[in-house]
Parts: structure tokens; C-alpha cells; sequence
């Protein structure tokens, strides 16, 4: 019969942890980070749901003529974006649960 209990308790601590991750993954959503390439001439926001929020070009990297490289830069932003809003996650839900490592959640 203990050891019902303790298992009682460690679904206690389960369910306030599911929330507190919830919570916190409702709160990263809100949270945005930034990312720029070829010099802060693209530049990629994402937020904690690894969401592009939005991208802006300054005027002078648009050249007709070299499609490719906006490409490239665009590319290069998104991605760099995509990893900072990453990590950001991941430090966050380390912060929640110590730094031990939970399969599925980073």
C-alpha cells in the first residue's frame, strides 16, 4: 500500500508539472526572437512556437538581378531564427524541469 501512495504522488507532481508546461509553452508563444542576415538587411522574428512572425527586406537587397542571393539570405534568416526560437524553448523548459532531459518535450 505505500507504494500506491507514492504513486499517487508522483501523479500529483505529473499533472502540476503538465501544467506548468503548458503554461509555459502558452507564454513562449508570445515570445519572440530575432535573426538578421546580409548585415541586417533580411531580418526573421519567430516565436516560441517556431513560427515565423514576420520578415522584412530593406529596400536595397531586392536587385532583380540577383534573386538567388535574397534567397540565400532569406534562407539563412529563417533558419538562424528558427534555431535561436529553439533554444530559447529549450532553455525555458530546462529552467521548469531542472535540466533533466524528458523525451518529447524539448
Amino acid at each position: 500500500m505505500k507504494n500506491m501512495g507514492n504513486m499517487g504522488g508522483m501523479m500529483k507532481q505529473a499533472q502540476k508539472l503538465q501544467k506548468k508546461m503548458l503554461k509555459m509553452q502558452e507564454e513562449l508563444a508570445s515570445k519572440t526572437v530575432e535573426a538578421s542576415a546580409g548585415g541586417g538587411m533580411v531580418k526573421v522574428v519567430a516565436d516560441g512556437s517556431q513560427k515565423i512572425k514576420s520578415i522584412v527586406l530593406e529596400k536595397e537587397i531586392v536587385d532583380p538581378e540577383d534573386i538567388d542571393m535574397l534567397q540565400d539570405l532569406i534562407l539563412a534568416a529563417t533558419n538562424d531564427a528558427l534555431n535561436k526560437s529553439q533554444e530559447m524553448v529549450s532553455s525555458e523548459m530546462g529552467k521548469l524541469t531542472g535540466g533533466f532531459n524528458i523525451p518529447g518535450l524539448t
